[in-house]
């Protein structure tokens, strides 16, 4: 699939790769439509590309907050 960012550029979303979040999937979005160059996700809740991930694999969606939990966690970080 296929989505138009803001600033006009097009981006390819892979609907079967996803990570799984609190309240929806995140897609793997890549900068081109042979899925070489992975740009970021999409959240499969509120449909943006709006979201951040930190050092430890965590993302969040910045609008909706739908969340993924950290790939490495450590009670120390707390």
């Amino acid at each position: 699939m296929e989505a138009t960012m803001v600033d006009g550029r097009t981006r390819y979303v892979d609907r079967e790769q996803t990570v799984r979040g609190s309240k929806g999937p995140f897609f793997v979005v890549y900068t081109d439509e042979h899925a070489e160059q992975r740009w970021g996700y999409l959240c499969g809740n509120c449909e943006t590309v709006d979201n951040a991930m930190d050092a430890m694999g965590r993302l969040k969606c910045n609008r909706c907050a739908n969340i993924k939990k950290p790939d490495e966690w450590d009670a120390a970080h707390e």
